[in-house]
């Protein structure tokens, strides 16, 4: 049996034709490979893109616990500078490092030893959960583990708003000061809220590192999960929408703000939820009620992303476009799977820089290398009437803060200040 005939039994010869027509939008790189696998290869680039990492493996090796201080394997991540977290028992162990105390290289194998491996020495900041113990773990740049109150002693309530496809789960923070059941309506103390939305793949806890600034500077803080997280509501077809989906459950918690008293509201976004906030400005009826956005490393840009993607997993960028293709197509999005054609060209913030309205804080580091910081930087050039742009060039992905705490929590409370009138 032929591929060509394989195809047809898989998705018949009317899916057959459709797909070739979608084929066709994708350009050479289709016609070189054929129809078929070329649609086979799209379609599993797509999917990956948008289905929920439910497990992420472990990232490098612990190989020594002193009292104060944690032998590391060395990795793009351990050498960097800055304050980050670890967990370790798959999840269930939680510590936090700080600057590196010592970074040994590997050994380049040309003398008479056998080649060794590098390892990086950090001091140990705290322990969350369990016992830091040699074996494997998974660096992040949460920092902090854990809800509100456990990871910062801040008062908060779990909440379910209602949401488009089922209840968001929510942690309310009310600002200093304030008890959880204040009614905000009488006064301007509390009437600004910030809605802190977190990345792809990622969790609430991602928000954790920005609560005590913004709880100092007396804003109410909203913390959603949305759809297709783990502890979110499934979408019927459990995969993300990239953004042109998930605004609708920031619009809840917007509308949830709204009805507790709140005037204005700040969106902080991080990476995907970036994307997510600029899609709730330009597509929410409640837009009008933002004051301000608030983007560390944020998707401003889908193609340019997924572009990098391809070329840094060695998967040709001309098939990497046809899932792009595909989950815009009505019927190229079926076989991707996702609820609704995914239109990136809505999604690319340099091309509509005119559409923008709303004062922005954008922070990207030149040394992202998974959301290359160009078309961040290309949008605060097209728009530096609204936009503040902070440059770094040593932080990966997302982890400005990390970084440079003291630097990062400055400008954020500096752009909102002049905003807000708070400080």
């Amino acid at each position: 049996m032929s591929g060509a005939q394989r195809w047809r039994r898989i998705v018949g010869r009317r899916w057959s034709r459709r797909v070739a027509t979608v084929g066709a939008l994708a350009g050479t790189g289709v016609a070189t490979l054929g129809v078929a696998a070329s649609t086979a290869a799209a379609v599993t680039f797509a999917r990956h893109v948008v289905t929920p990492a439910r497990h992420k493996p472990d990232d490098l090796e612990i190989l020594q616990v002193g009292p104060h201080r944690v032998v590391f394997s060395r990795t793009p991540d351990s050498v960097v500078p800055g304050r980050y977290g670890v967990w370790t028992d798959g999840g269930r162990g939680h510590f936090r490092v700080g600057e590196v105390l010592e970074d040994v290289a590997p050994d380049d194998g040309k003398g008479v030893r056998p080649r060794a491996e590098g390892r990086v020495t950090r001091e140990l900041l705290g322990v969350d959960a369990g016992v830091p113990r040699p074996g494997p773990a998974r660096w992040n740049q949460y920092y902090w583990a854990g809800d509100p109150g456990r990871a910062l002693g801040l008062p908060h309530v779990e909440l379910l708003v209602p949401g488009e496809v089922g209840p968001l789960p929510v942690w309310d923070v009310p600002p200093a000061g304030r008890p959880d059941d204040a009614d905000e309506a009488d006064g301007a103390g509390g009437a600004d809220w910030a809605v802190l939305v977190h990345g792809r793949g990622a969790t609430r806890e991602e928000t954790l590192r920005a609560l005590p600034l913004l709880h100092r500077l007396g804003l109410h803080c909203a913390v959603p999960a949305y759809r297709n997280d783990a502890d979110g509501p499934p979408s019927p077809a459990r995969r993300y929408g990239l953004g042109g989906t998930e605004w609708h459950d920031v619009h809840s918690v917007v509308q949830h703000a709204l009805d507790r008293g709140a005037r204005r509201v700040v969106l902080v976004g991080w990476s995907m939820g970036g994307a997510i906030a600029l899609q709730f400005v330009a597509r929410s009826p409640l837009a009008a009620h933002v004051a301000a956005l608030v983007l560390d490393g944020p998707v401003v840009d889908w193609r340019d992303v997924l572009d990098h993607q391809a070329r840094k997993n060695g998967f040709p960028v001309g098939l990497g476009r046809y899932g792009m293709a595909l989950l815009g197509h009505p019927w190229g999005r079926r076989l991707v799977g996702v609820d609704s054609p995914v239109d990136l060209s809505q999604m690319d913030w340099v091309r509509r820089a005119e559409e923008l309205s709303l004062p922005v804080l954008l922070v990207h580091s030149a040394a992202d290398d998974y959301v290359p910081a160009g078309p961040s930087r290309r949008l605060a050039e097209a728009r530096p009437d609204l936009i503040t742009y902070v440059a770094e060039d040593r932080a990966r992905h997302t982890k400005e803060w990390n970084v440079d705490p003291r630097r990062w929590e400055d400008e954020v409370e500096g752009f909102l200040t002049a905003r807000l009138g708070r400080g």
